[in-house]
């Protein structure tokens, strides 16, 4: 960050008290936005700040001053919330990261934007910038927060992406507001306060939203779980491997949000399947096996009738698993293999949980016609790669049964159902 002030400074033209007053103004009003900000989690915030910053870019353009910006970076990064936690280290890596990635956005805008200050002419421009600013942003950002929260930082880098993104059209703003300080001078600083209140109060709303969203699916997914205690963590760990195929597949956040969700719901309809059923010892009967199947049916109505999961009805059946094996919307071919994975590595009532490498085998000899090949090998590449061990003998959760469940039994990757029995 010093480096970056040192070379701004260099950089720029002659100090005017101009240019001292927009410091102050602008890098004050963004900080009382970072102050605003959002939590969306325990380390993620989010703020209207970044719309003073895209501001900054435009009302220093006459002068071409680096050393501005780069102030108004560094000033916006103070925070009294930090301050009074005294996590002094945040503020100065968000200080950094500002600062250089404001300097970067700033050296696109002017360098692409055409002379003089006229809104319509510098829009793309300011865009262009704004993009710069959100990329970098990220991608600088995702590596201090994957190291302390033990993350990996290509995942972390897709979770910033896609709460940023909900940021970059206040940006935009930004434009309008140092157009109107360009034009209008200090003065009309305060009306500046009305675009960061209604960011703030967008931001707020979304992580609401999120929230409701979130607390729907945990609502439901507890419900089955207190029915069937034996199969408690299943969505979890199903929606944890679809997870690792969606990276190999190098799916986008929305993508990666919405398979997430049809991985957690992918049993939901099991709420109406009796217990004795769901966990029978044996061999079903056609009639029992008719009934369970049933539940896809259920699943499929009941989040057709909630909104935010209306869209992945239908990636949860067997039917369109069946019919991504050989090709079309994989989403529902990544949640078969992980879920066959874990029935297959998980002690169920029919059955003690098989090796891992007894899974693999299973898996890829159903490759191509039971399986998609590509996900069965995404998800084996993903595991192997982590060095991760699932099945017998790495089991998190032991249930007690009141039958112990055998060696081998019936529908080695299912619920027992019809399938010809295999011994494994």
């Amino acid at each position: 960050m010093v480096l970056a002030i040192a070379a701004a400074a260099v950089t720029s033209r002659p100090i005017t008290a101009d240019l001292v007053l927009a410091v102050l103004l602008l890098g004050s009003l963004a900080a009382v936005a970072t102050y605003m900000d959002v939590d969306v989690d325990a380390a993620i915030g989010l703020s209207g700040n970044t719309m003073i910053l895209i501001a900054a870019i435009v009302v220093f353009r006459p002068e071409q001053s680096y050393l501005g910006v780069a102030l108004v970076a560094v000033i916006g990064a103070l925070d009294y919330i930090q301050v009074r936690r005294r996590e002094l280290y945040k503020m100065v890596i968000n200080a950094g990261i500002d600062c250089l990635v404001l300097l970067a956005a700033s050296a696109v805008y002017w360098t692409t934007a055409p002379a003089g200050s006229a809104l319509v002419p510098n829009l793309a421009a300011a865009a262009l910038g704004a993009g710069v600013f959100y990329l970098l942003h990220c991608t600088l950002l995702s590596w201090p927060l994957a190291i302390t929260r033990g993350e990996k930082y290509r995942t972390m880098l897709r979770q910033l992406m896609v709460i940023e993104l909900r940021a970059y059209p206040f940006s935009l703003v930004g434009l309008g507001v140092g157009w109107v300080y360009i034009h209008l001078g200090a003065a009309v600083v305060p009306l500046f306060a009305v675009p960061i209140f209604v960011a703030r109060r967008t931001f707020a709303s979304f992580v609401e939203l999120k929230a409701a969203q979130e607390q729907t699916i945990e609502t439901l997914i507890t419900a089955l779980e207190a029915k069937d205690r034996y199969t408690a963590g299943h969505a979890q760990r199903v929606a944890l491997f679809c997870a690792y195929v969606g990276e190999e597949l190098h799916f986008n956040p929305r993508r990666m949000e919405r398979l997430r969700y049809a991985a957690l719901m992918h049993d939901i309809g099991k709420l109406i399947v009796p217990n004795q059923l769901l966990n029978k010892p044996g061999r079903l009967t056609e009639s029992e096996f008719e009934r369970v199947k049933r539940h896809e049916f259920v699943s499929v109505e009941l989040l057709r009738r909630i909104d935010f999961l209306a869209p992945i009805a239908g990636d949860t059946t067997t039917e369109a698993a069946t019919a991504a094996v050989s090709g079309g919307l994989v989403e529902p071919a990544i949640i078969h293999v992980a879920d066959a994975f874990d029935a297959m590595t998980s002690t169920r009532s029919y059955r003690r949980a098989l090796s891992q490498a007894t899974a693999f085998d299973e898996l890829r000899r159903g490759a191509g016609s039971q399986f998609n090949e590509g996900c069965v090998e995404a998800l084996i590449d993903s595991i192997e790669r982590r060095g991760e061990h699932y099945g017998d003998g790495h089991e998190e959760d032991i249930h007690e049964w009141d039958v112990a469940p055998p060696e081998a039994g019936t529908g080695s990757a299912g619920l027992g159902d019809l399938a010809e029995e295999r011994t494994i």
